[in-house]
């Protein structure tokens, strides 16, 4: 982006001097008293009344093109708390194009909310950008928070709020990558999705050498009215501790909780089916899922020729989240897009969250500029109008292998890789299911098999081989590879897992095979 230059004052020596300009806060358009309880009660009283979206900005800011919204940007400069000693500072986005509809920021001093004017002052431009009549009252359309890590000497993005109820974080070492919403309602209904917006933000002022941000926010749509409380903390991963209380307007038989939102479009399942110099292009490769009955669960994703829907029951689930096992820049050969660097997202319920299922959606795509793949927790029980009902939840943005990696099993096998295509006969399909290394791979292989392990091979409207499996040298781990044929069957339902005296060693592996 281009940044505004400045002249040189006189010599070298008064241009050394100088101090750099910054605005002021915007100016506060009102002030009132702010509580822990304020946002959840802005909402109760919003689901008793009839939904009413909220004003779109003035028609010219609505009707900026693709490349005139792009000549306006935030100058980070400007930041709020820029000029304090603080371990954060939040930069504001402007409204217009994608986001018609702003949202209000008030910025939480003490137990007082302030509400943010919007200030064209706190923003830079291209010579020829376009002039825009401005109302201070119209608000921005989300927020950007930076964190200075420690040893560095200017604040990093970690986290940005921006559009409906869309947010996105990474960590330290990491690109943007799959999304979260607070709320996703009907996803891969029939009738449409209904997409709840993120109407106002009240960020607490943190103090000197805090590591932790908190943002409040108010959520409405025609089905529901929310509050939300993030807390927020950057590092290696970011660890984001979630609490909502919903309010339903009208009974919600299918909410997404924990929404997830990311792009798949190929990898070695699918690779035959798009002509691109790249071996993958995706921003998480599969679904984990550490259920209430204790195994981990770990589902390819798929960029299906027709909308597909899966659901895995469950009671009490310990986590789920959507993973990007693929680490290797050599994995994608892109070295412009970095998906090797995309964070994994995990949902870590807090407290018990009942019976009901992980939903995944994955939408047919062509482009990889397009998020298809939806995964959430859909409660059983339809979530009642005139009643509270509250969830809370951890995030963990991060790699998944890392030092910073989330709760899961540590005595089962990973699955690391896939890869799918005709046998060597080419009268049946093979699966071959890499793991990474286990303490109970490491004996010696007999003819270059591992034995004394349970192979669990099935498949739904298929018959199956029995499997082999087999030490990986590259890896460290095993891989296991079996063959199916499906005949005249459009789809089967694949899991397999390896046991070693009746315990299992390895992740469970599904996958739904589609004729494509």
């Amino acid at each position: 982006m281009k940044r505004r230059a400045f002249l040189a004052l006189g010599t070298s020596a008064l241009a050394l001097m100088a101090a750099p300009v910054r605005a002021a806060m915007p100016r506060f358009l009102s002030s009132e008293p702010f509580t822990a309880d304020t946002v959840r009660v802005l909402a109760q009283q919003l689901a008793l009344s009839e939904f009413r979206p909220r004003p779109e900005v003035p028609a010219a800011w609505r009707d900026l093109t693709y490349d005139e919204y792009r000549k306006i940007w935030f100058n980070v400069q400007n930041a709020i708390w820029a000029e304090d000693p603080f371990l954060f500072e939040m930069d504001l986005f402007h409204p217009g194009l994608y986001f018609p509809r702003a949202v209000e920021i008030d910025v939480v001093q003490a137990d007082t909310a302030h509400r943010l004017a919007f200030d064209m002052d706190l923003f830079d431009s291209t010579d020829d950008a376009p002039v825009l009549a401005v109302d201070e009252t119209m608000g921005y359309s989300g927020l950007r928070f930076r964190h200075l890590f420690e040893g560095e000497f200017n604040h990093r993005e970690f986290a940005v709020f921006q559009g409906a109820s869309y947010f996105r974080a990474i960590g330290a070492a990491q690109a943007y990558g799959l999304s979260a919403r607070g709320l996703a309602l009907k996803t891969g209904d029939p009738e449409g999705e209904e997409f709840p917006d993120f109407t106002r933000f009240w960020v607490e002022e943190p103090t000197p050498g805090d590591p932790v941000i908190i943002m409040h926010a108010l959520l409405d749509s025609p089905s529901v009215a929310g509050a939300y409380r993030f807390e927020i903390t950057p590092g290696e991963a970011c660890e984001m501790r979630v609490e909502c209380s919903l309010y339903p307007r009208v009974p919600l038989d299918h909410a997404g909780i924990g929404p997830l939102t990311s792009m798949f479009l190929y990898d070695q399942t699918n690779r035959h089916r798009f002509q691109d110099f790249r071996p993958a292009i995706h921003d998480s490769d599969g679904l984990l899922i550490w259920n209430g009955a204790g195994e981990m669960l770990w589902r390819p994703l798929a960029n299906p020729v027709e909308l597909q829907v899966s659901s895995f029951v469950d009671d009490s689930p310990r986590g789920f989240g959507l993973m990007q096992r693929a680490r290797r820049l050599s994995d994608f050969a892109d070295l412009e897009a970095h998906y090797h660097e995309r964070p994994s997202l995990w949902i870590e319920p807090e407290g018990d969250w009942g019976p009901g299922v992980v939903r995944l959606v994955e939408i047919p795509s062509d482009e990889e500029i397009y998020d298809n793949i939806v995964a959430y927790w859909r409660p059983r029980d339809p979530l009642a109008p005139g009643q509270e009902h509250r969830f809370a939840y951890r995030m963990t943005w991060g790699d998944e292998a890392g030092r910073a990696a989330p709760p899961r099993r540590k005595d089962v096998a990973r699955v690391l890789n896939t890869h799918m295509g005709l046998n060597f006969r080419r009268d049946a399909i093979l699966a071959a299911i890499d793991f990474a290394p286990h303490p109970s791979f490491d004996v010696p292989p007999v003819y270059g098999a591992l034995e004394g392990f349970t192979l669990f091979v099935n498949a739904s409207r298929a018959e199956t081989s029995t499997g082999v499996f087999q030490p990986n040298p590259e890896t460290g781990g095993a891989r296991l590879a079996f063959t199916f044929d499906p005949g005249d069957a459009e789809s089967t339902e694949l899991r397999a897992q390896v046991f070693k005296d009746g315990t299992p060693v390895t992740e469970v592996w599904l996958y739904r095979w589609t004729r494509s």
